[in-house]
């Protein structure tokens, strides 16, 4: 299973202008949020070595790096994940050495909060855990809204919405940062659409995470626009636009 890498900007005059953050924040653990969460709250599921950090496979496919600026990662990853590897990254589009190969390129967004974010619980929601995995994979795989994984619930806080025993809705938890918490997973089956479920889960998960005092942050795809437009309609903004890449190690 390939690993998504996220690397640490080199500076920030080397991004391109699109991928500026629009919000202004000096929350640096979201420009390497993977990184931030394995060597901060998520450090317990942490596996590599001291530049190269993933989650375990039936957890999460991200993965992390420290400095993409440090000549020695390119050998640390090699050393995670092996010779002839498919690895993704995201965060940044690191220059790559000789041998190396860019197979695929994907654009994403990251959005944060604002004073609009209203947050509250649902009084549908119910908590999920272990015993519903077989039913959060099922939903995962008929709306593909990301990576889910047998164990992704350890990872944080999920809540579904059931209807006649039949989970119709799920959203939760996955990247955790210092200050910061994922909202991912959000999907709703074809049946309950357009009543607001979607919507309704964001915000409960949103709710529990600043009630610890964290805020909300996510990633939707750059293409998802229908998406992106009903989480800025809650109350989130784009921070910044977020390139995914698929390369291969030499």
């Amino acid at each position: 299973m390939a690993t998504m890498l996220e690397f640490t900007p080199r500076s920030a005059a080397s991004h391109h202008a699109q991928d500026e953050p629009v919000v202004a924040t000096s929350r640096h653990v979201l420009d390497n949020p993977a990184w931030s969460a394995l060597t901060g709250p998520h450090a317990a599921f942490a596996e590599g070595n001291d530049l190269v950090k993933h989650y375990p496979q039936d957890i999460s496919a991200f993965g992390g790096v420290a400095s993409w600026d440090d000549p020695d990662v390119w050998d640390a990853i090699i050393d995670v994940y092996g010779h002839g590897a498919e690895v993704f990254a995201s965060h940044a589009e690191p220059e790559l050495p000789d041998g190396w190969e860019y197979l695929r390129r994907g654009l994403g967004v990251q959005l944060v909060p604002t004073e609009r974010l209203e947050t509250r619980p649902h009084p549908e929601a119910v908590e999920l855990g272990a015993d519903d995995v077989d039913d959060m994979l099922a939903i995962v795989e008929r709306n593909k809204p990301g990576p889910f994984l047998p164990r992704t619930h350890e990872l944080g806080r999920y809540v579904g919405i059931r209807r006649d025993g039949r989970l119709v809705a799920m959203a939760g938890e996955r990247l955790r940062a210092d200050g910061w918490t994922e909202i991912s997973a959000v999907s709703v089956d074809e049946s309950a659409r357009r009543q607001g479920l979607a919507s309704a889960l964001t915000l409960d998960i949103a709710h529990a995470i600043r009630a610890r005092g964290d805020e909300a942050f996510l990633h939707a795809s750059g293409t998802n626009t229908a998406a992106v437009s009903a989480y800025e309609k809650l109350g989130f903004v784009l921070r910044r636009r977020v390139p995914f890449l698929r390369i291969r190690t030499p």
